[in-house]
């Protein structure tokens, strides 16, 4: 496995990270990937530490702290051994967010407990836009007393949309930003929100890297998902819209013809020097063999990155 420093953070971190979402399990709204077990999860986690993954992200709102609970057991006496990323802000997908100072402390109390841990190495805020740093001045103070205190080591955001990453760059103390980043979505690039991170020092955690599985090749966009998994909120022509931006990307020949599909599309986020981790959804041990293999391999090369991305600038996939 491959290791990149987070950012100016202090923090070292495996190129391949664990995204915890899924194995929250399903919560109301059908926001997420639906029925987990959690032998499997826990089989996952495991598997993903002894492949070399140490970048945990997790979030209150996955699974209402289940996906927490989960990562908590299972490296309960090994903590030192990996990087544990939270986030704040947000209890429910279905109430207002809540970034008063209070709220914060308490949610990192909460969020401690199920990880079984006195200290988180990452606390982002969870889809905070620049409305909320305005209206909450008092955020970057809050946190800086948090890492003051050692309850955190390092505090970021995780925004929405990447351009709203641009306005916390400029926050005093922001030391890490999770965005959205595929070879479908390049806006991190084309918002000159990686340029400017690196040359910040900030950290970038790229989620969504093989775009809600339609980059692993395997979906057409006329599957019917399970009311509890976020994919069927979708309208058809955005999930038929994804399916074939996927075909058209990955028929970019590569060096290695046998590359997987998502080897390809890791390698493709991992090729930016900004990026510190990329965080796919890994629910079996099989998911974890299949994204770790990126970890090894150097990044794409800057011909099949220059195609890859004329390809997705040129077609509208993003979706709303």
């Amino acid at each position: 496995m491959r290791y990149r420093p987070l950012g100016r953070t202090g923090l070292t971190v495996s190129a391949i990270g664990f995204g915890g979402w899924g194995i929250g399990g399903p919560i109301e709204g059908g926001r997420s990937y639906g029925v987990t077990d959690d032998a499997a999860s826990v089989a996952a986690l495991e598997a993903a530490f002894a492949a070399g993954v140490t970048f945990y992200d997790t979030a209150p709102l996955y699974g209402h702290g289940h996906s927490e609970s989960l990562i908590g057991r299972t490296f309960a006496g090994r903590r030192d051994r990996v990087v544990i990323a939270t986030k704040a802000g947000y209890s429910r997908f279905d109430a207002p967010a809540d970034y008063h100072p209070q709220a914060l402390r308490r949610s990192l109390e909460d969020s401690l407990r199920r990880l079984r841990t006195d200290y988180v190495d990452l606390f982002q805020l969870h889809d905070a836009g620049p409305a909320d740093r305005l209206s909450h001045p008092d955020l970057a103070e809050t946190l800086d007393r948090l890492r003051e205190a050692g309850q955190i080591r390092a505090w970021g955001a995780s925004v929405k949309r990447p351009e709203h990453g641009l306005d916390w760059l400029d926050t005093p103390g922001c030391a890490a930003l999770q965005v959205n980043f595929s070879m479908m979505d390049p806006r991190c690039v084309d918002s000159g929100l990686l340029a400017r991170a690196e040359a910040q020092g900030v950290g970038i955690i790229a989620r969504t890297p093989l775009n809600f599985g339609f980059l692993t090749g395997t979906l057409t966009g006329d599957e019917v998902f399970p009311a509890d998994d976020h994919r069927s909120r979708w309208p058809r022509a955005q999930l038929r819209a994804w399916a074939d931006c996927a075909r058209t990307l990955l028929a970019v020949p590569n060096s290695n013809p046998a590359e997987s599909a998502i080897t390809t599309a890791l390698r493709f986020v991992l090729a930016f020097s900004a990026v510190s981790t990329t965080i796919p959804g890994m629910l079996t041990p099989d998911h974890v063999a299949e994204n770790t293999v990126a970890g090894h391999l150097p990044p794409l090369d800057a011909a099949g990155l220059a195609e890859r991305l004329a390809i997705a600038r040129s077609l509208d996939t993003i979706g709303p």
